[in-house]
Formats: structure tokens, sequence, C-alpha cells
């Protein structure tokens, strides 16, 4: 959503005409003071300073050679000489960190690994270096790239000049929290012109939240004040957002001092517009944090749909040959066929040649008074709201169908797994027939009475949703009176 936000963000600058720009990311602290002042070293607490590790002065002496030739490489005048040349030029920048072991690995004519296990062990001052700051800093605020671009292109292009910059600024924040981040995209622009008001500002500004549909947002004058500014001129831009029923900074403009300007030489007036365009997309989307938002997979609270969750949820042993899958297709078939016969009952699924061996395959139900089956053998899986269920299949799913303790009391929008009970317990019978002929056992009996879990139902749920499920306190509810037996014997040919 931010970068369809940033999207939008330069199809409207566009639309009013300014061109695109790039401004530059790496800026010198003197130019932090030519544009802001007294108020630079406030400005400088929050850059962020590049630092980089020096270049040491690496001395080869007869120690380093000695543990060199302990490692198993036999040094001659020509390679110390060529190893002095390397890291000579090392030194000065010639040879660059990522080559430092390529180029010993050549001096000393042997492979990287060796190489680098000489530059371990034997040249500890590289490991040990630390970084050292420069007088560079992190462009903080695109203002400082702008006066740079400006300064640049002055007295170049015909006025007006207007251009726009949409990239990274980097703020040293004391912490990140759901309106603040340590970097942040810019969506910022300048007009320069012989004269310029601040209802320029105003009137783009307005544009640009126009663009975006919103209906609500007001101007504020900026009590900061910034140097870079003529005093009263700064003013803050807010938006509404209806979600956290509060107003926003979604932006800043203003007019840039004559005072600053003329340090890089330019005579003209400028407005400068800085649009926050997290804040732009936290509003739209009605994100109440901007890290969440920016950082979802960190930040983001975790979710999974019930069809991400559905895909989730398969048989666990399933067979594997042609003859495995035939035969859980027959285990269903004649269960549904003679599920509701009253028992005692058995019932032929099949008989002859499986896997080669005469086998013959039965369900029953030795017990008087009850079924082939029990209630809950053609019980459905379904999951609702982040909740695994599993619920007769020919009924609506009402409440009192899923029972007084079912912590779901509708299943109306459920997601269906297209997994019932029996499609497991078929799949685990054919699996297991097929294991009994593999291992020469001549006979099998399958039970499974009530179920409890998934497993009792040979289904399994990949980590990633029973994690969700857990973490989320949601449940699965797969339970019933399953009772079926089956049987696999092989007879004598």
């Amino acid at each position: 959503m931010l970068y369809d936000t940033i999207w939008e963000l330069r199809q409207a600058y566009l639309r009013l005409g300014f061109n695109e720009a790039i401004n530059p990311v790496f800026i010198e602290e003197d130019h932090i003071y030519k544009q802001f002042g007294p108020e630079a070293p406030a400005v400088l607490d929050r850059c962020f300073y590049l630092a980089g590790l020096p270049r040491p002065d690496i001395g080869l002496g007869l120690d380093k050679i000695e543990m060199i030739e302990d490692l198993g490489v036999k040094l001659d005048k020509d390679k110390i000489l060529d190893l002095k040349d390397v890291f000579r030029s090392y030194k000065k920048g010639n040879t660059s960190g990522d080559d430092l072991v390529l180029e010993l690995a050549s001096a000393l004519e042997v492979d990287d690994e060796a190489a680098l296990r000489i530059l371990e062990r034997v040249f500890p001052e590289l490991k040990d270096l630390k970084p050292l700051a420069s007088r560079y800093t992190l462009r903080s605020h695109m203002t400082s790239g702008w006066f740079l671009t400006l300064k640049n292109i002055y007295q170049k292009r015909p006025l007006p000049v207007k251009l726009f910059s949409i990239d990274r600024c980097f703020r040293r924040e004391q912490k990140e929290d759901a309106s603040h981040l340590m970097t942040y995209h810019s969506a910022s622009c300048v007009w320069m012109d012989d004269e310029i008001s601040l209802d320029k500002g105003m009137a783009v500004s307005e544009s640009l939240l126009q663009h975006f549909g919103f209906e609500k947002f007001k101007f504020i004058p900026d009590e900061k004040k910034s140097k870079y500014y003529i005093p009263s001129t700064q003013t803050e831009v807010y938006g509404y957002h209806p979600k956290l029923n509060e107003w926003v900074e979604v932006a800043t403009f203003g007019l840039y001092s004559p005072i600053a300007l003329a340090k890089y030489g330019i005579d003209k007036e400028v407005m400068n517009l800085g649009v926050g365009a997290e804040r732009i997309a936290m509003i739209l989307h009605q994100e109440e944090d901007i890290r969440a938002m920016v950082y979802p997979h960190s930040y983001g609270k975790w979710s999974l749909s019930d069809r991400g969750i559905a895909a989730m949820l398969k048989i666990n042993e399933y067979p594997t040959t042609d003859d495995g899958r035939a035969l859980m297709e027959d285990i269903i078939t004649t269960c549904k066929e003679h599920g509701d016969a009253p028992s005692p009952c058995q019932f032929l699924i099949y008989k002859g040649e499986f896997l080669g061996k005469n086998t013959e395959i039965k369900v029953i139900e030795p017990e008087e008074g009850t079924k082939l089956l029990g209630p809950a053998a053609w019980n459905n899986i379904y999951v609702n709201q982040g909740n695994i269920i599993g619920a007769p299949a020919d009924e609506n799913l009402a409440p009192e169908v899923l029972g007084e303790d079912s912590v779901i009391k509708n299943l109306e929008n459920a997601t269906p797994t297209n997994i019932s009970y029996m499609d497991g317990i078929a799949a685990h019978a054919a699996y297991k027939a097929e294991e009994m002929v593999v291992r020469g056992d001549e006979k099998l009996e399958l039970r499974t009475t009530i179920a409890r879990y998934i497993s009792d139902v040979n289904l399994i749920l990949n980590k990633i949703a029973l994690n969700y499920i857990t973490s989320e306190n949601k449940v699965i509810d797969v339970r019933g009176p399953v009772f079926c037996t089956i049987t696999c014997e092989i007879k004598d040919d």
C-alpha cells in the first residue's frame, strides 16, 4: 500500500506540471550549518553520520612470514614482494575490501579458502578495526538535497522551475513509534521563480490531497519555525484520520529563507513542500500504526484467512499406489451405501488381487443395536474465523447442530475443506493395506471409535496454521463418534 501511494503521489505531481528529480542522499555537515544556521546542532543530533573502516598500514615482518609458512604456504622473495604490493594497494584504496582475499590468494598462489585463513590468523589488525565517523550525514530532510540541486541548476533552466522528488530520508529518532520511523519517504517539491507567494504551497497541498480524495484537511502555522524558511511562512498540513478520529500531520510547506538561498548563490524565491508518503498511506488505508503498515512482517498483526488455513489441512497417510487409491474410493463408496445398516453387520469392500496378493477387505460392526458407522463418520471439516470445526455436512450448521458446548455458534459463512472424517479414515485404511502387503502380514484390523483430535481421523495441520490457531486462542473442534472397523486379510491362492 505504501508504494501504491508513492506511485499516486508521483502521478499527482506530474499532473501539476512538476518534473521529477533525484536529490543527493549524502550531505556534508557544512551544508546543514549553511541551511539551518544556529539551529544546525539540534538538526545534526537527528542525523545519522556515515562511518567507514580505516585502511591500516599492514606490516610484513619476519614473525608474520613465519606464521604464513606455518600454515603451509612457502614464501619466496617474489611472493613477499607481491604480498606487500597487495597491502600497499589496499592502503591506498586501489584494492577494495571485496577484492582483498582474491588478490591475496593470487599473490600467494593459493585458493581463496587458504587466503582467507591466512588473513584471519596472521593479520588480526584487519579484524580489530573500528569504524571512524566522517563529516557526511544521511539526508534527514529533503531540503538538504534541494539546496544542492537548486544550486546546480540555477540559471541553467528557464523560470519557473518546478521539481519534485520522492525518496527516503533518515532521521535518528529516539525511538520508533506508531507515527514515527527512522527512515521514511518524503514526497517533496520546490517551485522557484522571480516572485512566489505562500498561496502556491497551499494550492499544491490542496491539489495533492484532493487527488487522494481527502475531504477534510487543514493548515496550521508551524510553531517549530525552521531557520531555512522565512519566518511566519512555515505551515503544517493536517489530514483527518477517520479510524483514529484525529488530525494527523501529513505535510509542511513554506518559503525558503533568502539568507540560506544566498549561501548557494540563489537570488530567486523558492517554495518548498514536503509530504510524508507513509502518513498519507496510513490515512488512506486507515492504519493505526505506521510500523505495522510499513513493516507488516515485523510489527503487523499476524493473520491467516480461513481459506489459507483450509489449504493447510491435509490427509496425513495417503495410499501411494494405484491399487491403494482405488481401494480408498471403494471404502468410501461401500461405507456411503451401507453406513446406516443396523448391526451386527459386515459388507465386502473388495475381493481380488491387491498389489499381487489375493486380498479380502471388509467393513464390519459386530456389536448389536447400533449401525455400521457412527453418527459422526460423515462429518465435514470447516474453517470459520480461524477455528477448525467438524460438523455434519447435510445440516444447516445451526447452533443446535454444533452442540451447546461448541465455541462456534454458527458456521453459515464457514469455509469448507471438502474433507470428511471418512475421507481421512479411508485413506488411512488403504495406506495400511499397502503396508500390510509389503511387510508380508496376513491380517489387519483398523478400528476408529470416537474422534477427539484431527489425528484420530488421519488429518494433519501445517505447523504455521497450528501456531496461528494457538496464538490467537482459536480452537480445533473435531469430535464425534465414528465407530468404523475395517479388516484386511490375505487369502490363500
